[in-house]
C-alpha cells in the first residue's frame, strides 16, 4: 500500500519515494510539480497570493510558497528544466463579486506568473469556478486524480 501524506494550508511536500499527496482547495491554490525523468513530485497549498512583508515569509503566501516548492524539488536532485507543473484551485467559493476580494483569481495569477519567471511549462490547470476542489497526486507519476466538492 502507497503511503498517503495530506497537506495543509501553508505546506509543501515533496515525494520522493512513491506517496499520495492529497490535499483540499477553496480559493486557495495547488502547484503540483512533477520531474519525468526523477520521477519525483512536489505540492503546495497556498491561501494567499502576496507576502506583505509583515511577519514570517510563510508558505501560506503564494509568491513565498512557489519558489521554495520548486527549490526542494532541486535540492532532491530534479533539474528545473525537466520540471512541468499542474495548477489547480483559485475558485470563488464565496458570494462576493468585489474586485478586490477576488483571491482567487489573484491566487492564480500569482502561479502562472512565477511559472513562468521559472521557465516551468503547465501542462494542465483546474482553475476558476465556484467549486472546490480535492486532489489527489501520485508522486512517481505526476498522475492527478480531481474531484468537485461543494459550490454554489
Amino acid at each position: 500500500m502507497i503511503p498517503t501524506k495530506f497537506i495543509h494550508v501553508g505546506e509543501i511536500y515533496i515525494g520522493v519515494k512513491p506517496t499520495q499527496i492529497n490535499t483540499v482547495l477553496g480559493s486557495c491554490v495547488s502547484v503540483c510539480l512533477y520531474d519525468p525523468v526523477e520521477c519525483i513530485s512536489g505540492m503546495n497549498h497556498y491561501l494567499v497570493p502576496l507576502w506583505n512583508e509583515n511577519g514570517l515569509q510563510s508558505p501560506k503566501y503564494g509568491n513565498i510558497s512557489i519558489p521554495r516548492l520548486i527549490e526542494s524539488m532541486v535540492n532532491v536532485g530534479c533539474q528545473k528544466y525537466n520540471i512541468v507543473a499542474k495548477i489547480f484551485g483559485g475558485a470563488n467559493v464565496l458570494d462576493v463579486s468585489k474586485e478586490d476580494m477576488m483571491i482567487g483569481r489573484k491566487n492564480i495569477l500569482i502561479a502562472k506568473e512565477l511559472l513562468n519567471e521559472h521557465k516551468i511549462k503547465i501542462v494542465a490547470q483546474d482553475i476558476g469556478g465556484t467549486q472546490g476542489r480535492r486532489i489527489m497526486m501520485q508522486s512517481d507519476t505526476g498522475k492527478i486524480l480531481l474531484k468537485y466538492t461543494g459550490g454554489r
